[in-house]
């Protein structure tokens, strides 16, 4: 997973597989899916990032993995 953050728009972008593109479904204001065949998410873009989230956690991360998953 890749997690971006693009400051000039003000937006946060989290890559979760390679794939071929093929469509957007935003799920909620500002909240826009990105669809690859098969109807696997590819990834997830939140518009007005810093209004969303609170910028002191926009610096941290916590990755969390069950026990028998494999990355």
């Amino acid at each position: 997973m890749k997690i971006t953050y693009d400051k000039t728009i003000d937006a946060l972008y989290l890559h979760f597989q390679e794939g071929v593109f093929s469509r957007n479904k935003e799920v909620e204001e500002g909240i826009v899916l990105d669809i690859g065949k098969g109807n696997k998410i590819l990834g997830i873009e939140i518009l007005d990032a810093s209004k969303r989230i609170k910028p002191q956690n926009m610096n941290y991360l916590d990755f969390q993995i069950p026990v028998g998953i494999s990355v």
